[in-house]
């Protein structure tokens, strides 16, 4: 009788689950996320490959998750199935309920973002590019001249990380003129970042990811020297101006959070 109740509620649970996953799905429509809207559409929301691209997790995987199929997912998977869904705290916590995890806590599961006068301030720079780092340096608010540096509205939310653009965008790379001596110095400033939280998982996952992604970052993080260290880029070709080459300076947005502003002041030309 007992094994028979926990098996009814089971598949309660999993039909819950899909049920879930499903209304927040089609909540979405593709203007939401930033996807192109190619006409009308059949059915309402967004298809479940979109959901699947936006969370960077296999479609397959994906659509036996939301058909309620006894599969294991990882609370990675979870958290990135959140974000692509836009679910808030609470929708969060109980999409992990579902899945029979221990929801994370609260700051694991939502986009870090930063007080409206901090985006008037870097707003207000205008000419000087300015953006916004987390401990884990995922860029999460900028201006519009750090935009066309560095196309930060076009990359993904889960890719819009200074680390990832300088060691695992080839196209990011060829911009940068002084890379061999740019990389190992913002290398050398995420070490003290890292040492923050060294069991952070989102930490040790984006290092993880980062070693399978470069060479140089593998090598670099495994025989750490004593680089000179700084969280701004050095150097940056532009289509307009060339080589551009740049001081900065660092603001403390949110000491509790650690969240860093880093502006760029572009170095003048000796005469």
């Amino acid at each position: 009788m007992a094994i028979a109740v926990i098996a009814r509620s089971l598949s309660r649970t999993k039909n819950e689950l899909s049920e879930f996953l499903t209304r927040h799905r089609k909540k979405l429509t593709p203007a939401d996320v930033g996807l192109p809207s190619h006409g009308s559409r059949r059915t309402p929301g967004l298809r479940r490959e979109e959901v699947a691209a936006l969370a960077g997790v296999g479609l397959t995987w994906y659509t036996w998750f939301e058909q309620g199929r006894d599969i294991q997912v990882s609370e990675k998977f979870l958290l990135s199935v959140a974000h692509a869904l836009k679910l808030d705290d609470a929708e969060c916590s109980h999409l992990f309920l579902l899945a029979h995890q221990r929801p994370p806590p609260p700051e694991a599961h939502h986009l870090v973002s930063v007080k409206p006068l901090v985006q008037q301030l870097m707003d207000d720079l205008v000419t000087r590019p300015a953006y916004v780092l987390n401990l884990r340096w995922d860029v999460i608010a900028w201006n519009a001249a750090a935009d066309d540096l560095f196309e930060l509205t076009a990359r993904e939310p889960q890719i819009r990380n200074i680390l990832r653009m300088v060691f695992a965008d080839p196209d990011m790379r060829r911009r940068l003129p002084a890379w061999r001596d740019d990389a190992p110095k913002l290398l050398a400033q995420f070490r003290y970042d890292f040492a923050v939280a060294p069991n952070d998982p989102s930490m040790l996952a984006l290092v993880e990811n980062l070693k399978e992604l470069s060479a140089d970052f593998r090598r670099w993080w495994q025989t750490p020297d004593s680089e000179q260290a700084r969280r701004g880029i050095g150097s940056v070709m532009t289509a307009d101006k060339g080589r551009q080459d740049f001081h900065h300076e660092t603001l403390v947005v949110d000491e509790h959070r650690h969240l860093r502003m880093v502006v760029y002041f572009v170095e003048q030309a000796s005469h």
